[in-house]
């Protein structure tokens, strides 16, 4: 599987969309820890936006994304709990061309250490469209944290071994990474 990996650094364009009801650019402490996250690992912000907790709004949103030519990655904060707010993995899921199963695995055992059993109410998600990997997260500024600094800043860099997203990715901003499936 080293071929999933490089020894140069690829940066990523990466989209963020938080999905929240309330939240503005001002109060969206969540969607900035995404942001710092990624431009402190090198990566270029591609789209920032706010959309309200609705299925369409966020598949309109993400859908632009997906079909851009200039995002590789959209990172989504908010609407992953259990509330009758909570939509974004309903909206989020039919976008996808294949799951990443162990994303949502991953994040609720990681989350384990910090937040206890109250992470089997996360609903966590990821997964591929397009050549763009989606991932859903919580809205928690904490989460967001856990999520990039746990998972996502490895598998968003062309590096990691013995393997990562970024072979996988649309090819825009990409230059000799390797095989795209």
């Amino acid at each position: 599987m080293a071929h999933l990996s490089n020894t140069e650094f690829q940066p990523l364009s990466i989209a963020v969309l938080t999905v929240s009801d309330t939240r503005t650019l001002d109060t969206d402490t969540s969607g900035q820890a995404l942001i710092d996250g990624l431009l402190s690992a090198g990566h270029s912000l591609a789209e920032r936006a706010i959309v309200k907790d609705d299925i369409w709004q966020i598949r309109a949103r993400v859908c632009g994304w997906i079909a851009s030519d200039n995002v590789q990655a959209v990172l989504i904060t908010g609407g992953t709990g259990f509330t009758a707010r909570d939509n974004t993995p309903q909206a989020v899921q039919p976008l996808l061309d294949k799951s990443v199963d162990g994303f949502g695995e991953l994040f609720r055992h990681v989350s384990l250490g910090e937040i206890g059993t109250s992470t089997v109410q996360s609903r966590a998600l990821a997964g591929m469209s397009n050549g763009t990997l989606v991932c859903c997260l919580p809205g928690s500024t904490n989460a967001c944290r856990t999520a990039w600094n746990k998972i996502l800043v490895e598998q968003l860099d062309s590096r990691t071994k013995p393997c990562n997203f970024v072979p996988h990715l649309k090819a825009a901003a990409l230059d000799n990474c390797g095989p795209r499936s």
